[in-house]
């Protein structure tokens, strides 16, 4: 990877100095190198600090995870010109059937020709190899790995970032991007409002005999959602899907410790014969389901993004493209106030990012939140319901646009660069 880094080791920081920047980004993941390149793009330099090693996290087996890019956030990467490259390790989603329990009473979104596809399936790893290779385009990307930070200040006229290694990183706006365990937004003083749902989402990929035909299906049972994901065909014409099954906390070590034979099992279990025969594509992993929240995004000289602002249930796979849809709108509003000559850092311009994004990360959150509490009552009365709303949404084309484009990203006030 060419991005421009700092990686010595001084012993004293004033012996090497670091140029100041107009962003100092802390986080260096899907979504904070992914603002760094679109701040690159309208003109303003960063500093980059990720306490991860980029050789590790892009090699193959790190992170079996992936994630579900909708069309808004497709339309930024290829804005940032990461499109050509990651055009060809993409799975379209032609549509999303959901499920209770596969029982009768199911819905099929499926978009018109005219729409595209509902998004497209990624393995986080083709994600960030992309985005990599994006930044090292950019000259105005400071990019410094394997770093942590051991101290953040913000004072009237600009902000500055410690490292262990004893540099200093100076710039005018901070940006907490390190995800769920932010830091930034604890030292800050940001409440969040957070809480556990008691359960913990199991990590698979299965083979499987016959063709997903890009469909992915999102099966609900009371211990939470049962997804599988189309990847693309394997190397020699292996049908593939990711799996992200949702089960109680209490009995996920037992999940995580049956044999490939048991597992398998209660997989087929949970989905039925819909794609024939199955194996294990993938070692299972797993990570517990927790929610947070915060409206404030903004403070003196300071902006959160990504899941260091909001961590949602995966149960419409929205966590990333929220989070992209944050460096769209803080690009632009950062952009616009450099055009009018307004500092980085200033609270006019930082108002206006919370004013966008606030309102939209709350209903995103609200109703992955309730659509979670919603499939999650057991019984037979409130499946009935369930698949009797259902049935009626199936019914109600107008109603299945609306609900498509939420899933694709379309609606609301669109920063630019989330249009086509």
């Amino acid at each position: 990877m060419n991005v421009t880094t700092e990686t010595t080791e001084p012993a004293d920081a004033a012996d090497h100095p670091t140029a100041i920047a107009d962003v100092v980004i802390l986080g260096g993941g899907l979504v904070g190198m992914t603002l760094a390149i679109g701040l690159a793009k309208a003109g303003l330099t960063s500093h980059v600090v990720d306490s991860a090693d980029p050789a590790s996290v892009t090699a193959d087996g790190f992170d079996g995870r992936a994630s579900a890019i909708s069309t808004a956030s497709w339309n930024l990467y290829t804005h940032f010109g990461m499109a050509d490259e990651l055009a060809p390790k993409g799975c379209p989603i032609d549509a999303i059937a959901v499920t209770d329990a596969m029982k009768p009473g199911r819905i099929d979104f499926r978009p018109g020709p005219e729409d595209g596809s509902l998004g497209r399936m990624y393995a986080n790893r083709d994600l960030r190899i992309a985005m990599y290779a994006a930044a090292a385009r950019e000259p105005a990307i400071t990019f410094h790995p394997n770093a942590r930070v051991v101290a953040r200040e913000r004072g009237a006229h600009g902000v500055s970032a410690s490292l262990a290694d004893g540099r200093v990183l100076k710039g005018r706006l901070l940006v907490g991007a390190e995800g769920r365990a932010s830091p930034t937004r604890d030292e800050a003083g940001f409440h969040p409002a957070r809480w556990g749902y008691g359960h913990r989402a199991i990590i698979g990929g299965l083979f499987h005999e016959q063709p997903h035909d890009n469909v992915a299906w999102e099966i609900f049972y009371p211990a939470g959602p049962f997804a599988l994901l189309p990847l693309l065909d394997d190397a020699d014409g292996s049908h593939r899907s990711a799996l992200v099954w949702t089960v109680a906390e209490k009995d996920a070590a037992g999940v995580l410790a049956m044999s490939d034979r048991a597992f398998l099992a209660e997989i087929e279990k949970r989905m039925g014969s819909v794609f024939g025969e199955i194996r294990l594509a993938a070692p299972r992993s797993s990570y517990p389901l927790n929610f947070h929240h915060t409206v404030k995004l903004t403070e003196d000289r300071l902006a959160l993004v990504g899941d260091a602002a909001h961590g949602l249930h995966p149960i419409a796979g929205q966590g990333l493209n929220v989070g992209l849809r944050d460096v769209a709108a803080l690009v632009e509003v950062l952009s616009d106030g450099a055009r009018l000559g307004l500092d980085p850092g200033d609270a006019q311009v930082l108002a206006r990012y919370e004013r966008w994004r606030a309102a939209d990360t709350f209903m995103v959150a609200a109703a992955t939140d309730s659509l979670t509490r919603l499939f999650g009552l057991p019984g037979k009365l409130p499946s009935a319901i369930r698949r009797l709303g259902m049935a009626g949404v199936q019914r109600m084309p107008p109603l299945k646009r609306w609900f498509m484009d939420e899933a694709r990203g379309m609606s609301g006030a669109l920063p630019e660069l989330l249009k086509s």
